[in-house]
C-alpha cells in the first residue's frame, strides 16, 4: 500500500468537476467509516458517511466498489444535495444485473430505500434493490429532484411477493420535471405482483426514458407497467424512447391492460 495514495478526481470517472470537488470511496467489503474515503486504499463503509462528507452543488462524487457484496443500509437515504453524483464501479452490464447494489434488505424493511430530491445530479451504473417483506406498500426510489441524470440503473423495486400483492406499491416514482433515464431497467419480471401496483409512476413534467427496459410479472388487471399521473395538474410531456414494455404470466396466459 502507498503511504500517499493518489487522491481521485470526479474526471477519473467521466464526471463534471470544480475546483472543490472531492471523490469518496465505498467498499461493502474493505471499508471502514474511520478512513478519509478518498482512495481506494483507504475506502468507507457505508453509503451514509461518504453522503455526509458531499458538499452540495460543488459536483463531489461517490463511488461504490462492485462486488458479491452489497450495501444495505439501515436507515433510509436521501440524496438531497444537488450536484452531487453516485456511481458503481463495475460491469457496465446493459440493463439488470449490475453488482454494485444498494439493498432494502427484509431486516431493515425500509418504507422508501432511495429518495433523491436534489438536482443536477448523475447517478450511473447502480441497482437498487427492495427486498423489503413486510405486509405494508413497498417504495423501491422516489425521484422529486429535477434535471437528474440515471444511466444504466437498475430499479428492481417489490422483491418479495408479500409487499408486490399490494395496490399502493410501486418500483420507480418520478414526481420531479425534465430527468432523464439512459439504458435503464425498471421493475422485476421475477416476483409476481398480485395487486394493480405500477413499476413506474410519472406526475413530474417533461422527464425522459431512453432505451430503457420496463418489466413486470403480473396477471392482475388493472396493473401498469408505467403510469402517467396528472392529477396534479398539466404533466406536458413524458417520452419514451426505444423503450421495452415487456410483461411477463405463466406460459404467457394472461395479458395486462394498462401497460
Amino acid at each position: 500500500m502507498s503511504l500517499f495514495p493518489r487522491i481521485l478526481k470526479p474526471s477519473d470517472f467521466g464526471l463534471p468537476q470544480g475546483p472543490y470537488s472531492h471523490v469518496y470511496v465505498v467498499d461493502p467489503a474493505n471499508g471502514n467509516d474511520s478512513n478519509r474515503g478518498t482512495s481506494f486504499e483507504q475506502p468507507l463503509l457505508t453509503l451514509a458517511a461518504a453522503y455526509a462528507k458531499c458538499t452540495t452543488n460543488q459536483n463531489d462524487t461517490v463511488v461504490i466498489v462492485g462486488g458479491p457484496t452489497g450495501l444495505s443500509p439501515t436507515a433510509a437515504i436521501t440524496w438531497a444535495k444537488s450536484y452531487t453524483h453516485l456511481v458503481g464501479l463495475s460491469g457496465d452490464l446493459p440493463g439488470m444485473g449490475q453488482r454494485a447494489r444498494i439493498v432494502n434488505a427484509a431486516a431493515n424493511d425500509l418504507a422508501v430505500l432511495f429518495t433523491l430530491s436534489g438536482s443536477g445530479c448523475i447517478v450511473r451504473n447502480i441497482q437498487f434493490f427492495d427486498g423489503k417483506d413486510k405486509d405494508e406498500d413497498a417504495a423501491c426510489v422516489l425521484v422529486s429532484g429535477e434535471r437528474n441524470l440515471f444511466e444504466n440503473v437498475f430499479f428492481a423495486g417489490m422483491g418479495h411477493a408479500t409487499p408486490a400483492a399490494r395496490a399502493g406499491s410501486y418500483t420507480l416514482t418520478v414526481s420531479g420535471s425534465e430527468n432523464c433515464f439512459r439504458r435503464c431497467t425498471i421493475g422485476l419480471d421475477t416476483i409476481i405482483r398480485a395487486a394493480a401496483n405500477s413499476e413506474l409512476i410519472v406526475s413530474g413534467s417533461r422527464n425522459r426514458f431512453i432505451d430503457c427496459d420496463l418489466r413486470s410479472y403480473c396477471e392482475t388487471a388493472g396493473k401498469f407497467l408505467a403510469k402517467i399521473d396528472n392529477s396534479g395538474g398539466d404533466i406536458r410531456d413524458t417520452i419514451f424512447q426505444d423503450c421495452l414494455f415487456f410483461n411477463f404470466t405463466a406460459n404467457w396466459a394472461n395479458g395486462i391492460d394498462n401497460a
